[in-house]
């Protein structure tokens, strides 16, 4: 079975007290591999969405350096970023909030 692609997978999550994402803790591919963590805002995500990169929630595996067990895909819908269809706001199931 091959590995799923994706450009971006997001580990944690904070939101804004208006409920929208304010920041994410993500892993990005460089090439062939993934960067170290680091934090992302939401309109960086946002655009990056837009721009047809393909995002995954999910979390790296200890002592496995690039490798990511992932859990759903991050899609754009009506302009909030979520795991679900429909969306009335931003909202990724499962992710951990920091």
């Amino acid at each position: 079975m091959a590995r799923a692609k994706f450009d971006i997978l997001i580990e944690t999550v904070r939101y804004a007290p208006d409920g929208k994402i304010d920041t994410a803790r993500v892993f990005e591919r460089r090439g062939a591999a993934f960067s170290d963590h680091f934090l992302m805002s939401r309109e960086t995500l946002l655009e990056k969405l837009e721009g047809g990169k393909k995002c995954v929630t999910g979390q790296r595996k200890e002592f496995l350096a690039g490798t990511f067990e992932t859990d759903k895909t991050v899609q754009v819908s009506n302009g909030f970023i979520t795991t679900g269809p429909q969306a009335g706001r931003d909202m990724l199931e499962g992710v951990p909030i920091f």
